[in-house]
């Protein structure tokens, strides 16, 4: 990971979160209750929140028995998950037993609460306000990595772009707690499949789960493409340009949102051994459509190489310099089998622009994004897109992206970039 590709505390604060984010923005995601409300408002997923406690008398008049016997009790501005006591049973004596397996009275729930009003757990130790919030739980998925707590994914938002991501599993030693801080394993997620690939624990590498063999590289996220989707969704509802998005998924209820943030933490920078900077400003100045082109644009640009290998991991095919593939056509039904050019020394593949006109790939939808470079054509000096495309190589689907140029000179209409070849060898000429 180069130096120059970190984003650092400075730089973060200066441009990301200090120029590019509002006042109102920050003010929404200080604050769980107006991020609710903001979530709710534009129809995205989260968690249902039963009571707010704004002041004492309501702490004590409310009927603290008509709760679910699974909830969470939460500050409103609380920081780094301080101040959260998750409620995971009711005892027939009355008590509760939290995720720790403490048993507390309803009488630690008030006095808890009373904490938070005033301000033990928010920012500058101000007055808050209190909240009591859906219980999530663990999905299947994550049983035998995650130690009794709710894990949580982080996706990095910029211009309507998912561009880094990971999830963070609870330990022993964090309590049940997705905080990295208090002990939890942040691992870091491969944009383009939400496949996971390296993970960090108090700063260091590591390739298994903690005391045993369970590996935490290679873990399939469920519902992916709804979380990226979804994490779009809430950058828009904020209003904040920037930003960090958690979020967790319900057993049964599938991806929902628990957090935004304005001034998200740097450590997800480890967890997938890449600089924020570097990403952030291949995605600068790009004119993103809605949350779908985000999306499309994320997986086109942010796809790691371990979940090739994870993908491709029995794929033995050694690629010709020449291979036939066959390419599908943007929503009107047409599969075309071509020639194409295998050729390392080009990063991107490319496409003939009459044989993707042909295929409907041209179309405004499909569209990712025009190269920041323009090629002298008969009409003069144009613009070059890049564009979704499908297309069987060696009988591996491949999703990918493709710049349209003029090849009608060339022997073959396309041609097979380095980032398609992962998981494949190639036969020198």
């Amino acid at each position: 990971m180069k130096a120059s590709n970190i984003l650092g505390m400075n730089a973060r604060s200066r441009l990301y979160t200090g120029i590019y984010n509002t006042r109102k923005g920050k003010k929404i995601a200080d604050s769980k209750i107006q991020t609710d409300r903001v979530l709710r408002k534009a129809g995205v997923a989260k968690p249902d929140i039963y009571i707010k406690f704004r002041n004492v008398e309501k702490v004590y008049s409310f009927d603290w028995d008509s709760l679910p016997n699974k909830f969470a009790l939460k500050p409103s501005r609380g920081l780094g998950g301080d101040g959260i006591i998750v409620v995971k049973k009711k005892l027939e004596s009355g008590l509760w037993v939290t995720s720790s397996k403490q048993k507390i009275t309803t009488e630690d729930l008030k006095l808890h609460t009373m904490d938070i009003l005033e301000g033990a757990y928010s920012m500058g130790n101000e007055p808050d306000v209190a909240f009591v919030q859906e219980f999530v739980g663990r999905h299947k998925a994550f049983r035998k990595y995650a130690f009794r707590g709710t894990p949580d994914i982080r996706i990095v938002v910029f211009n309507k772009i998912p561009v880094m991501a990971m999830i963070r599993l609870p330990t022993k030693e964090s309590g049940g707690r997705a905080n990295i801080h208090q002990g939890a394993i942040a691992v870091g997620i491969d944009i383009a499949t939400g496949i996971t690939t390296k993970a960090i624990w108090h700063g260091e590498q590591i390739v298994y789960k903690p005391d045993t063999k369970r590996k935490l590289r290679g873990i399939k996220i469920p519902r992916w493409d709804d979380i990226l989707k979804m994490s779009v969704e809430a950058q828009i509802a904020s209003t904040l340009l920037y930003c960090g998005v958690d979020i967790v998924l319900h057993p049964e209820k599938g991806p929902m949102i628990i957090e935004i943030n304005a001034q998200p933490g740097l450590q997800i920078q480890m967890a997938n051994m890449d600089g924020l900077q570097k990403r952030l400003s291949r995605v600068d100045d790009m004119e993103v459509r809605d949350v779908d082109h985000g999306v499309k644009i994320a997986k086109a640009l942010f796809t790691g190489k371990f979940s090739y290998k994870v993908q491709n991991k029995n794929v033995k095919k050694v690629l010709n310099s020449v291979e036939t593939i066959k390419i599908y056509g943007y929503k009107n039904g047409k599969r075309v089998s071509v020639e194409a050019r295998v050729d390392t020394g080009a990063r991107r593949s490319s496409i003939d622009r009459s044989l993707a006109k042909d295929l409907g790939l041209i179309n405004p939808n499909n569209i990712l994004w025009k190269e920041g470079f323009a090629y002298r054509s008969a009409t003069g000096l144009q613009s070059r897109p890049v564009v979704s495309i499908i297309y069987v190589l060696a009988g591996k689907k491949i999703v990918s992206s493709a710049s349209i140029a003029d090849r009608s000179r060339m022997k073959n209409p396309f041609l097979v970039g380095r980032l398609d070849m992962r998981g494949f060898l190639v036969k020198p000429e």
